[in-house]
């Protein structure tokens, strides 16, 4: 009888290659993941918050000004990557940023800088959770993500601007839960930056009046979230408007 063979069957190329890629990638994770623990602890500790309230910046507006007046390009720069650093690690300030964009640059310039740095923000965010929490998240919770990926696919870009325009739904939540689906980033992009632009244009508004905020409630008014509210029914109103009269004329 002829001793029988110990050694193991050597492992195809492909499948080694396939647990290289698996282990580069569940490495890359962890490093984003303690870089983005490492940037939060930095900023809570060193009292970051404290610089996100309307107390800082009333007290500040004067020497914010100064600065804007001096140099415009390097504080709108700087405006900018504070707003997507804050949007992209959702970060509690997005509401006190906005009213500084009214107080420092006005009605028009205001508007454009948020648009732009609040949607690259979340999409940064938007990024980041579909590469860490994606496959967890639809692993722990198939059937939501589902359920949110069917109503994604009924009704269609409209689902995610409506998102958008509801003021009470917290836009960094958005950003995470819309991660985790199978939406297209394009998509992702164009209804954020047109969902947010009307609660952009309010804020900005209100930042422009900034001696007449005391706190986050004169911002947040029960008649600005209805106006809000009612404009995120709009689009649903408008939809089954025009069916009904293409019925009626069918």
């Amino acid at each position: 009888m002829k001793p029988l063979d110990m050694q193991a069957a050597p492992v195809p190329p492909e499948k080694t290659g396939k647990k290289s890629i698996l282990a580069r990638r569940g490495a890359g994770r962890i490093v984003l993941l303690a870089l983005i623990a490492a940037l939060a602890i930095v900023f809570f500790r060193t009292g970051g918050a404290q610089y996100l309230s309307i107390d800082y910046l009333k007290a500040q507006q004067a020497a914010f000004l100064h600065q804007r007046n001096l140099h415009p390009v390097a504080v709108s720069l700087a405006f900018c990557a504070a707003y997507v650093a804050v949007t992209a690690l959702s970060i509690p300030g997005a509401t006190v940023l906005t009213l500084a964009a009214g107080t420092l640059f006005g009605a028009l310039w205001g508007v454009a800088l948020v648009s732009f740095a609040s949607t690259l923000g979340a999409a940064l965010a938007f990024g980041i959770s579909r590469y860490l929490l994606r496959a967890a998240v639809g692993a722990r919770f198939p059937d939501r993500v589902r359920a949110i990926d069917a109503g994604l696919r009924r009704e269609g870009w409209m689902y995610m601007l409506t998102l958008r325009l509801i003021p009470v739904i917290p836009s960094w939540l958005v950003n995470l839960l819309m991660g985790v689906t199978s939406i297209r980033l394009s998509t992702f992009w164009w209804t954020s930056q047109l969902g947010t632009l009307p609660a952009t244009a309010v804020y900005v508004g209100i930042g422009t009046r900034l001696s007449s905020v005391t706190s986050l409630r004169d911002v947040v008014s029960p008649a600005v979230l209805a106006a809000l509210l009612a404009l995120a029914v709009l689009p649903y109103a408008a939809r089954r408007g025009l069916g009904l009269l293409s019925r009626r004329s069918a």
